[in-house]
């Protein structure tokens, strides 16, 4: 998995549609609020407990008729802020320019997707980088992001190795698999939820080394659920609604990883099967983790990253403690 956004044909004239107010009841009829949830890219198990809330009636129970669109080329962000999607995916690292100054992001993240940061770096087994150090000479297939390219200095260095000495390449992996075997690239970051579960799959022998565990503070997170703070003042029993039923799906997901896993291949048929079920039971045991409450989102850990960012100059306005998320729409 990468972080090119892919764009589903048709998407803008979905996109041209109202996207809130409530449908017409009949007599005896309670009324369906309409909801639209946006994409971070194209369906993957990061999404199960959405489409396993819809397809068992979780949504429905609720009140509520759900949406789900792939998001525009300048993602799910801009879409929920602009207010014409009420929930999206997002990531903390990438809502970060977006959390404070006079041109923030009028969003908040309500939810995690992932209790932790499942990223890291993936090389072909046995040449060295199992640590950071040892990207040292390497290429490394960036995607010239500054957030990305502070991490990966401060975990080489962190390891003692010289990040100057680490080959930048810009990035065009689309299958981390064949990136590597081809050695067109040494070093990838990949989601281990989906790509270290297909090179697993495919009989690839790697090295990996996860971010969180080289430094805590980057055990952020992400992804994480959206909301428009319009909506969240003017509607927030329904978002508290939406999340109670965003809940059951994911759950359910984790209690039943195969049968989720089909629900999820029927909504996207084309995925491999083989890999969502995989990847799914890697993700069942991450939804929740080790936390009771499944969403939420630990201030010290959220606010710890926005501090790293802070205090290295990686944002152009300094974000304040406890902004940008909220647990107070989550269920108990």
């Amino acid at each position: 998995m990468n972080k090119k956004k892919l764009i589903a044909a048709g998407l803008a004239a979905a996109m041209t549609v109202a996207m809130t107010g409530a449908v017409p009841a009949y007599e005896g009829e309670a009324e369906t609020e309409k909801i639209t949830f946006v994409l971070d890219w194209t369906p993957n198990t990061n999404h199960t407990g959405l489409y396993v809330a819809q397809s068992q009636g979780f949504f429905e129970e609720q009140g509520l008729e759900v949406e789900i669109v792939q998001p525009p080329e300048d993602g799910a962000d801009a879409l929920v802020a602009s207010g014409k999607a009420q929930f999206g995916v997002s990531f903390q690292d990438t809502m970060a320019p977006g959390v404070a100054g006079e041109n923030a992001l009028p969003t908040t993240a309500v939810a995690a997707l992932i209790q932790h940061n499942t990223s890291g770096i993936v090389s072909r087994k046995g040449e060295g980088m199992d640590t950071p150090k040892g990207m040292e000479g390497k290429k490394y297939a960036t995607w010239d992001s500054p957030v990305e390219k502070a991490m990966i200095q401060n975990v080489v260095e962190e390891d003692g190795g010289d990040y100057g000495k680490v080959e930048m390449i810009p990035s065009t992996v689309t299958d981390e698999v064949s990136a590597l075997q081809s050695n067109s690239v040494d070093a990838i970051w990949i989601f281990y939820g989906w790509a270290g579960v297909k090179m697993e799959l495919e009989g690839l022998e790697t090295d990996y080394f996860a971010f969180k565990d080289i430094n805590p503070v980057f055990d952020y997170y992400t992804p994480v659920v959206i909301a428009n703070n319009d909506f969240l003042a003017n509607e927030p029993e329904t978002a508290k609604k939406f999340l109670t039923a965003l809940k059951d799906g994911y759950e359910y997901a984790i209690e039943n990883p195969e049968d989720a896993a089909q629900i999820l291949c029927e909504a996207a048929p084309e995925l491999d099967k083989e890999l969502a079920v995989a990847s799914q039971k890697y993700l069942s045991e991450q939804y929740k983790a080790e936390v009771e409450q499944w969403g939420y989102m630990d201030p010290a850990r959220w606010n710890s990253f926005y501090q790293w960012l802070n205090d290295n100059g990686l944002v152009e306005n300094e974000i304040p403690e406890n902004a940008g998320f909220s647990n107070d729409y989550l269920p108990e």
